[in-house]
């Protein structure tokens, strides 16, 4: 067993059983510790005393095996050398309390994985689609934000924030958000798509196959736009409160309108249901 101690260069270890010198023949540096072999007669008092075996370096103040704990301690503490206090490697000692902190610590932390897979879960965005029928309109503006909610405000109810979106799928019809409560914003609007997009008695149009507000009606569903995307808050709708949803019918017999409603958005977390309104 190789032996890392602190005798300089020109001190010299002799054996009390033969005259053979046990100094490393290799010369090193004063600073580094000299490599020895203790022999198996009694040397140098202190070292190899009761038994136990010494610290072991093979490079200078690296330990590379511990140290029997019983070395160091008890009545044997004195007799070691103070060079090889700093290199004596005490055991872990692992209590009770130590196991138990753990044990908790990682039920705490499986317990906070579970409640957040379980919010995860439970605000996972929900998806819902529908189509609404209208009944056929006369030509002209047309406020349908109540005929709509009657469809759509059970779904809402539950939702806590998302989107809605509606599509018209007719191209002579369109959708708009504007001004509900005077009855003349209508009559107004209508007035003004009219004078954007007349009929074709009045201009010529190369598509009148299907009558003469055919294509003006064309001309004004691109104008106006075939959706919208309305916030969801709160298990509502968050239209302004002068806000309504218009169907902007641009023909003279355009028949019934379907409208398809995508809904998307986190429900309530506790599962309850707002209050109607509208």
């Amino acid at each position: 067993m190789w032996v890392a101690t602190g005798i300089s260069r020109r001190s010299r270890l002799w054996s009390t059983a033969s005259s053979t010198r046990w100094c490393s023949p290799t010369p090193t540096w004063p600073w580094r510790p000299r490599i020895m072999r203790p022999c198996s007669s009694k040397h140098r008092p202190g070292w190899r005393r009761g038994g136990a075996a010494v610290a072991v370096a093979v490079r200078p103040m690296l330990v590379r095996h511990r140290i029997r704990n019983r070395f160091f301690h008890g009545r044997n503490s004195k007799l070691i050398p103070p060079m090889f206090t700093a290199l004596a490697v005490p055991q872990r000692s692992v209590s009770l309390s130590n196991i138990a902190t753990s044990t908790s610590t990682r039920a705490a932390q499986q317990s906070f994985r579970t409640r957040a897979a379980q919010q995860s879960s439970s605000m996972a965005t929900e998806w819902s689609t529908s189509t609404i029928t209208l009944p056929a309109y006369s030509r002209g503006c047309h406020v349908i934000t109540r005929r709509l909610l009657e469809e759509i405000q059970p779904t809402l109810q539950t939702m806590e924030a998302g989107l809605c979106n509606l599509f018209i799928q007719h191209t002579s019809a369109s959708l708009t958000i504007n001004e509900n409560a005077s009855s003349d914003v209508p009559l107004d609007l209508n007035d003004a798509l009219d004078k954007l997009a007349p009929d074709g008695n009045v201009v010529k149009y190369r598509h009148d196959d299907e009558g003469p507000d055919d294509m003006p009606a064309h001309i004004k569903s691109s104008l106006m736009g075939p959706s919208l995307t309305v916030p969801i808050a709160h298990g509502r709708l968050a239209l302004g409160t002068w806000q309504g949803i218009y169907l902007n019918e641009h023909r003279d017999y355009g028949g019934p309108r379907r409208i398809v409603v995508t809904i998307q958005g986190q429900k309530r977390a506790d599962g309850k249901k707002y209050a109607k309104y509208g």
